[in-house]
């Protein structure tokens, strides 16, 4: 039995620890709204296992940042239980949010009948595409379900940290500029390898401009689905000097055939890092652009958005 000082038998009472006052207290963590619409990443390219642990691991650390979050994911060229299309996704979310007001009614609960939208659809995209980014309207249209379209995930500093990190993964940049160590690979020029034309090559630019601050080398973005664009910028590089030029693929990765990124890079004569993949920032980015739909503020992801 225990007694207001603690237990009778001696053990520790663990008691909440008392909130600091005043300006410098530590900010409540921030939890999602109760029947917050859904965030579902919308998923281009072919589904495959690669892609789906992919996406898994992008919703999961977009949950951790946010408590509470139902995240969904819906495959622009899915099909079955496995891989389930975007539509289809945003139907059951839909479906479940009515079944909760209904249970909740019979239940007795005074609750208001839910409105504004279902989900928040955040592309997986790094950068803009006209092409993907019209089936994802497209989707969003025939599901007939009220929900925002955010914007693709990038320009963004965290994107130049996770492309600076991916090349030096593949030993084609220092680490750490601070390090006094040199990597004898390390490319003295950058090739951004983005998709959809010319709008992605300007967006992918402004990440190319970041880029090249931390690495001290030149760094220019080219397009994979305009052909000889890639080997065309890659000779620009080369005749300003650059001799050991590095191709990254400013790309998540579902959104482009791996043979097409292998073929552009034996076409310029370089080597080339992995796309940007599960990479923390892509998580903490689609999270962002959830929270802005909504105009809630959880804790920014570190870097300042270029516009």
């Amino acid at each position: 039995m225990s007694s207001p000082t603690g237990p009778a038998s001696g053990l520790p009472v663990r008691m909440p620890r008392p909130r600091q006052p005043g300006r410098h207290r530590r900010p409540e963590p921030l939890a999602a709204p109760e029947g917050a619409p859904a965030l579902v990443l919308a998923v281009p390219g072919t589904p495959s296992a690669a892609t789906r642990s992919l996406a898994e691991e992008v919703v999961s650390i977009a949950r951790s940042e946010l408590p509470g979050l139902d995240a969904r994911i819906g495959y622009l060229d899915g099909g079955g239980d496995e891989f389930p299309t975007l539509q289809s996704v945003l139907a059951r979310a839909a479906e479940e949010r009515t079944a909760r007001f209904e249970q909740a009614r019979a239940a007795g609960m005074d609750v208001r009948e839910p409105d504004g939208p279902v989900a928040v659809v955040v592309p997986l995209l790094a950068g803009p595409d006209s092409s993907l980014l019209r089936q994802v309207r497209q989707a969003v249209m025939e599901s007939r379900i009220a929900a925002d379209l955010t914007d693709v995930l990038g320009p963004h500093p965290l994107l130049a940290e996770a492309l600076h990190v991916r090349l030096s993964e593949a030993g084609l940049a220092r680490a750490d500029r601070a390090r006094l160590f040199t990597v004898a690979t390390a490319a003295d020029g950058i090739i951004l390898a983005s998709v959809g034309g010319d709008e992605a090559v300007q967006a992918a630019g402004i990440t190319g401009m970041l880029l090249a601050a931390r690495l001290a080398v030149p760094v220019m973005a080219a397009a994979l689905d305009q052909e000889g664009s890639i080997a065309a910028v890659a000779e620009q590089l080369r005749s300003s000097g650059s001799q050991n030029l590095a191709l990254a693929p400013y790309l998540i990765g579902p959104e482009i055939d791996a043979g097409l990124l292998d073929a552009a890079a034996k076409e310029a004569g370089c080597s080339t890092a992995e796309a940007l993949g599960p990479y923390p920032a892509i998580g903490k980015l689609a999270l962002s652009k959830y929270t802005s739909a909504l105009g809630i503020t959880p804790q920014q992801p570190q870097g300042m958005p270029v516009r």
